[in-house]
């Protein structure tokens, strides 16, 4: 079967994009800051009667139209709205992929016959998009590149294997050359495709880039050119319309729990788990009301979402009703099968709720855990991680205790610098005066040679391990090169 593609090219997309939100009766366009100006990103028809075109600076455009209208052009937006548009072209064909910022590809091999023949198809498109206020230009040919060429240069259908005869006087950027490559050839004569495909290919080649037989190729079908069809984007959302609007605590959260159910099930048939979900709520009044959740884990248990859902849905304002609920997964993450004995199971799912409110009242990312980290420098040794995003550590890696509490280093006093290799008997720290009855050690620790750290300029420590008499349990280094003792963490 003859492979048939069609080429949709929307010359106007941008700006019939925003005419359909607000349409005017006046001249329209579109600016986008580019260049240090502003310029005339995409405008209407009755713009170009008045001689506009894209690329100009608006104070030029105002000059030749001072009645413009203008609004800010969103190319987001207008390439979100292309996709919506491969999606309705689907109606056609099942393999619909993007052509730029403004066009696309149908591959309708096999479904032209659907619709009654190639051009009934190609009326139908037509009229379909003009009701809808878009203006389209369509080519219809075996390979992509004719199909484009058609649909932009000399709108049409090409029947099988005419492709040269269709293309042939049409100009060279219609093999979608660059306009540098356009002029080149220009200046030796070479004005359309069939002069160019007249010329020896070994002329060509030594001359310019494969790019240039390499596009003739293509549009000729003497090389292949794939369509990319569009991924569907998987999303996770359900939603109920109330018969009367309701307006209670208990009617909310059952309306919400039908609504919970329903999209944790197609989680699970899916294997994922939801990190982020939303809930909106419509009033009579047209207003909407958001209550929004991030899950300190990937979940899908409905009993457990719905409590967490609580404390959120009871501060709306439901005003004079509420007639329809969205539930929405924003972030989704692969979930597979996880089996638990049930102790160990309840003890993680509270630990995850438990950060899960306290994250949607501070924020998640302030609520952090330690995680160790392999160094041998106390000061380095762990490192602080949003408990959302990270696993409770099984065991730390050093074979040594420390401190319970680390800070940074403090000097003692009430002792001479230096004095002795051992702790002092008797020093202050704090304002407060503290005798030593027990001390442990020493435990040589010397500074990691490859980092440029301003705290071990001193050169190595010896740690001890001292309890006070006055019932404190300290951890104290002493600084061989630089005489001093000092107070880096205190033990439980």
């Amino acid at each position: 079967m003859q492979r048939r593609i069609v080429s949709l090219w929307f010359p106007r997309l941008a700006a019939e994009r925003s005419l359909r939100a607000r349409p005017v009766d006046a001249p329209f366009a579109l600016t986008l800051f580019d260049r240090n100006s502003e310029r005339i990103h995409d405008l209407s028809p009755q713009a170009e009667e008045a001689g506009l075109q894209r690329g100009m600076t608006l104070v030029h455009a105002r000059s030749f139209c001072p009645g413009l209208l203008t609004r800010p052009a969103d190319p987001v937006a207008d390439q979100r709205f292309l996709r919506l548009l491969a999606r309705w072209a689907t109606r056609y064909c099942p393999w619909v992929g993007l052509d730029g910022n403004d066009g696309l590809f149908l591959d309708i091999t096999g479904s032209a016959h659907l619709m009654g023949g190639e051009e009934a198809l190609c009326d139908d498109i037509r009229a379909r998009l003009a009701r809808s206020g878009l203006t389209a230009r369509l080519g219809l040919a075996d390979t992509p590149g004719t199909a484009w060429a058609l649909s932009r240069f000399a709108e049409g259908i090409a029947p099988s294997g005419e492709a040269l005869a269709r293309i042939g006087p049409l100009p060279l950027a219609a093999l979608r050359l660059t306009d540098q490559t356009c002029t080149s050839l220009e200046r030796l004569g070479i004005a359309t495709v069939s002069e160019l495909h007249n010329i020896p290919r070994a002329t060509v080649a030594r001359r310019y880039d494969r790019n240039v037989l390499h596009r003739l190729d293509q549009a000729l079908g003497h090389s292949p050119e794939q369509i990319s069809p569009l991924r569907d984007e998987q999303t996770f959302s359900v939603r109920i319309t109330l018969p009367d609007p309701i307006g209670l605590l208990d009617d909310v959260m059952a309306a919400s729990r039908r609504l919970i159910d329903h999209l944790c099930t197609r989680l699970d048939t899916m294997q994922k788990g939801a990190r982020s979900l939303r809930l909106t709520f419509r009033r009579v009044d047209q207003e909407d009301r958001s209550v929004e959740l991030k899950l300190a884990r990937p979940m899908r248990d409905a009993e457990r979402i719905l409590t967490l859902f609580e404390r959120g849905v009871s501060g709306v304002d439901a005003g004079y009703g509420i007639d329809m609920i969205r539930l929405e997964a924003l972030e989704v993450e692969p979930l597979g099968m996880r089996q638990l004995d049930r102790a160990e199971g309840r003890e993680k799912d509270s630990i995850a709720d438990l950060i899960t409110q306290l994250g949607n009242r501070v924020g998640l990312e302030n609520i952090l855990r330690f995680q160790p980290v392999e160094s041998h420098i106390p000061e380095h040794s762990f490192k602080l991680v949003p408990a959302a995003v990270s696993h409770p550590a099984e065991s730390w890696p050093h074979s040594r205790t420390r401190p319970l509490r680390l800070f940074a280093p403090e000097p003692i006093s009430g002792s001479p610098a230096g004095a002795g290799l051992e702790p002092p008997p008797r020093f202050r720290w704090r304002g407060r005066a503290l005798t030593t009855s027990r001390a442990e050690g020493p435990e040589r620790i010397t500074p990691a040679w490859w980092e440029d750290n301003d705290s071990w300029a001193h050169g190595l420590r010896d740690y001890w391990r001292v309890a006070t008499c006055q019932g404190q349990n300290l951890w104290l280094f002493h600084t061989p090169q630089n005489p001093a003792w000092f107070v880096q963490g205190e033990f439980g």
